[in-house]
């Protein structure tokens, strides 16, 4: 007898999360023997404790297709709720929530936090005695889900987007930057990533040649605000401009730091952006060239523009989905769907499964060997890795009267069936 379907996402979105979304949708829909309705968690697994499950059987298959060029959260929703040990309450509810709809398989998607989600609820389900199957998929923007030596998974969905976002605005600034530089010699651009430089070394993409006047700040290169000043004077001296690539958790002392409720600093709710701090220190101390320091955040544009979207990305990412299938109907509870390279300079990738418990709660940094020797640049085997991930053609975009079309889900909900619930951790 057909089991149910809960799919949901957590964390930060990504510019290909919706095509991990299709690729399960599309995929349990095949084997209608195994799988019955597909509900997606509104809000992540704060709708699965709430009870708010969008039937997503129900809806147009347009609305489905255009999933592939939806950008974000806004299909289903995100959170950032964290399933924590102590809340038994929780844990009671979610075995509530899977029996009471005939739950029989579960697929979140999302960073390292969301796997250990996904980890806990496939935990829940063993220690019940519920046939349920939990699965997880990945998703990430800045690319730390897994370890240093890529064996758990080579890349994640989400990164190849936001590294070809960065090898195209670089390009961009540096027109800016070429025609403003009387005034304004020096630019900062201050890109995502709390701990990990990923981000910020993609753009080195713009200028594998190392033609322009680019120095790249990531956290790991553990470089000091006045060495920063420094190496900016000289480039100053050598070109009479500057671009600088500066990441968000780049070490600039105290920043009046939000916290969201993993425990991360949510730097676009803090007081300071780093990217200021940076050009108030440079005006500060003063620039060897006329003229100011200038600088702006790219914010949430990062992980939500589809204009910038890989065709590589997305297709990994709806097949990722697919690979999380697959794994559920035949290897059971408790794996998380990998993408693995090929070896060889052709790049190639196959789709595979590791355990949830090794990438819950994982955590990669940027490789040393990847950081160029004057801790401002990245090296060309970074180049090498990081090249294939951002595609080589613009994405086609649905456009409706000169706008994007995005998917819209009618607000079809499975009928609630328990007492109204308020998750312990609000």
């Amino acid at each position: 007898m057909a089991k149910n379907v809960i799919v949901a996402q957590s964390g930060g979105p990504s510019p290909v999360i919706n095509n991990s979304l299709r690729g399960i949708i599309d995929t349990c829909k095949r084997f209608p023997e195994i799988f019955g309705k597909v509900y997606g968690g509104w809000h992540g697994i704060e709708g699965v404790l709430k009870e708010e499950l969008i039937d997503l059987s129900a809806q147009d298959e347009d609305e489905i297709a255009l999933l592939r060029t939806t950008p974000a959260a806004g299909s289903i929703g995100t959170c950032r709720y964290k399933l924590k040990d102590n809340q038994v309450n929780d844990a009671r509810r979610i075995v509530d929530v899977l029996k009471a709809h005939n739950v029989g398989y579960f697929f979140y998607i999302g960073g390292n936090d969301s796997q250990h989600t996904a980890y806990k609820v496939s935990q829940l389900a063993a220690e019940h005695g519920l046939e349920v199957v939990g699965t997880g998929v990945p998703k990430t923007i800045d690319n730390d889900v897994g370890d240093s030596e890529f064996k758990l998974i080579d890349h994640t969905p989400g990164y190849g987007s936001v590294a070809r976002y960065w090898s195209h605005i670089v390009q961009t600034a540096n027109e800016e930057n070429m025609g403003s530089s009387p005034a304004d010699p020096v630019l900062v651009l201050q890109a995502m990533g709390r701990k990990i430089g990923y981000i910020p070394a993609a753009a080195r993409l713009a200028d594998p040649k190392r033609e322009l006047p680019l120095q790249i700040y990531m956290t790991e290169s553990k470089v000091t605000l006045d060495e920063l000043v420094d190496n900016v004077n000289d480039q100053l001296v050598k070109d009479g401009r500057c671009i600088v690539v500066i990441s968000e958790g780049f070490d600039v002392g105290s920043l009046g730091e939000v916290k969201d409720s993993f425990g991360h600093t949510s730097f676009g709710s803090s007081k300071m952006s780093v990217y200021q701090k940076v050009v108030n220190y440079l005006n500060e101390k003063g620039i060897k060239a006329k003229g100011a320091a200038r600088g702006q955040v790219m914010g949430t544009d990062q992980r939500h523009s589809m204009i910038y979207a890989s065709t590589v990305d997305l297709d990994e990412a709806y097949k990722v989905g697919q690979k999380a299938v697959e794994i559920a109907m035949n290897e059971g509870n408790g794996w998380m769907a990998t993408i693995l390279r090929e070896p060889g300079f052709i790049y190639n990738v196959k789709y595979d499964k590791v355990p949830l418990e090794k990438v819950a709660l994982s955590e990669r940094f940027f490789p040393e060997k990847w950081i160029a020797p004057n801790r401002i640049d990245v090296t060309d085997e970074f180049l090498d890795y990081v090249r294939p991930l951002i595609g080589e053609d613009w994405v086609s975009v649905p456009v409706i009267n000169g706008i994007q079309r995005f998917a819209r889900f009618k607000p079809i909900f499975a009928a609630q069936k328990l007492a109204r619930y308020v998750p312990e951790g609000k």
